[in-house]
């Protein structure tokens, strides 16, 4: 059985930082890439950074460049985002996403981070 948990979402104040955490089971992780997806209340979801199957490949929305890093580690089967310097805007639920090369995708139940002073 698939599965993809997040974890580490939370309140946090603008200009804080958060990490968030993306266990999975189920399938051969080294063979998937990672992204992190949100949606916003009324909004569509986006992509937020993606991470390729072998580590070093990596790309980020505009919006959170230079704030947020996605990474991860195959030998716990887990991926990773860094969040710093948030932001208001970056109030979401947050969403882990593993892409096979063979077109499958799965998807976690998602995390809330929510940025509020």
């Amino acid at each position: 059985q698939v599965q993809l948990v997040e974890s580490g979402g939370g309140l946090v104040q603008p200009g804080g930082s958060l990490r968030l955490s993306c266990v999975t089971s189920g399938f051969t992780f080294n063979t998937h890439s990672m992204s992190w997806y949100r949606q916003a209340p009324g909004k569509e979801r986006e992509l937020v950074a993606r991470i390729s199957r072998t580590v070093g490949g990596t790309l980020y929305a505009d919006s959170v460049k230079g704030r947020f890093t996605i990474s991860r580690d195959n030998a716990k089967n887990t991926a990773y985002l860094q969040m710093n310097s948030l932001q208001p805007a970056d109030t979401a639920v947050y969403f882990c996403n593993a892409h096979g090369r063979f077109g499958n995708d799965y998807w976690g139940q998602g995390t809330q981070v929510t940025v509020s002073s």
